[in-house]
């Protein structure tokens, strides 16, 4: 008689959970955003309030796990900031691959976002405002993406720096990685080769071989009946190294529900490693070593 109590309490806490909405997130992502402006002002940094939050304003109808991603992304800036000061590098964190990220997962995001914001200023002596929290409604996963993005924007403020090459070479590995896990996990032999190396290669150059990974990316995605997201407007034609991050970004994310729905549902993509010293070239040349890497996959198989 009490397990069947247990269990009917057990059953009821989770029928009773709250359920995180986007609007929920996008409050948590406003939280986010006064503490880093509220820095700005603590360190005296001249800044364009309006045009940070001008930063990006996209309209394609984006998904929770690009959304995380952005989240990771505003993490890896964290750690540029505690470096910067003075502080340890702090992994960010990863997670289990899944077919559908749903917003409570975002949320998780935006709290580790305000806690290593918040265990900076703590280490630094800062004492920030208890910041009110707004409500919201009708908010989508874009809107959180966009405040991530001018987030991000006001970070580089913060860090009088962007995202450099070596970065955006880490990241390029992750997905180098990746790539390896699934090829071994099907069984298919890789014996890909780096592509030439384009000494003279700009960001536009990575960003162009980018967007060939994703495309290809996605033609797998609809042979697994994953729906795609348009992300043409994300191509530029003069592009930074940060857009290019942001690309590499959307390529990680879009290989979760990929590897979830062959079943490689326990191996999160490996951290990423640092490096120094890198090049628009490098990033290039992994990026098409990455595309000959995916295109050995020539169907899937749910595991």
């Amino acid at each position: 008689m009490k397990k069947f109590f247990l269990v009917l309490l057990l059953c009821g806490a989770t029928l009773w959970a709250k359920m995180i909405t986007p609007s929920d997130v996008y409050a948590q992502t406003e939280l986010i955003e006064k503490h880093v402006h509220f820095l700005l002002d603590y360190y005296g940094i001249e800044h364009d309030d309006a045009k940070i939050r001008k930063a990006g304003r996209f309209t394609t109808r984006l998904k929770p796990r690009n959304v995380w991603q952005k989240g990771y992304e505003i993490l890896v800036k964290i750690n540029m900031f505690r470096l910067s000061h003075g502080l340890s590098r702090i992994e960010p964190i990863g997670m289990d691959p899944v077919e559908k990220l749903n917003p409570d997962m975002v949320y998780g995001q935006t709290q580790r976002i305000l806690t290593e914001i918040k265990i900076a200023e703590v280490r630094l002596g800062i004492v920030a405002p208890d910041f009110e929290v707004k409500s919201y409604t009708k908010k989508r996963p874009l809107d959180v993406y966009n405040k991530f993005t001018d987030i991000s924007a006001a970070f580089d403020v913060l860090n009088r720096s962007e995202l450099s090459p070596s970065y955006v070479f880490a990241e390029t590995m992750r997905v180098y990685d990746d790539l390896t896990i699934v090829l071994n996990y099907l069984g298919i032999k890789d014996d890909t080769i780096p592509t030439p190396r384009l000494a003279k290669a700009t960001p536009n150059d990575s960003l162009k071989i980018s967007m060939r990974v994703l495309k290809r990316l996605q033609k797998l995605q609809r042979m697994a009946g994953i729906a795609n997201v348009d992300f043409s407007e994300f191509d530029k034609k003069d592009a930074t190294p940060s857009d290019v991050y942001t690309i590499v970004g959307i390529i990680l994310s879009e290989l979760q529900p990929l590897k979830a729905y062959i079943g490689l549902t326990k191996r999160v993509t490996p951290p990423a490693l640092r490096y120094f010293g890198k090049v628009p070239a490098d990033i290039e040349q992994l990026m098409g070593w990455n595309f000959r890497k995916l295109s050995l996959i020539k169907n899937l198989e749910r595991r």
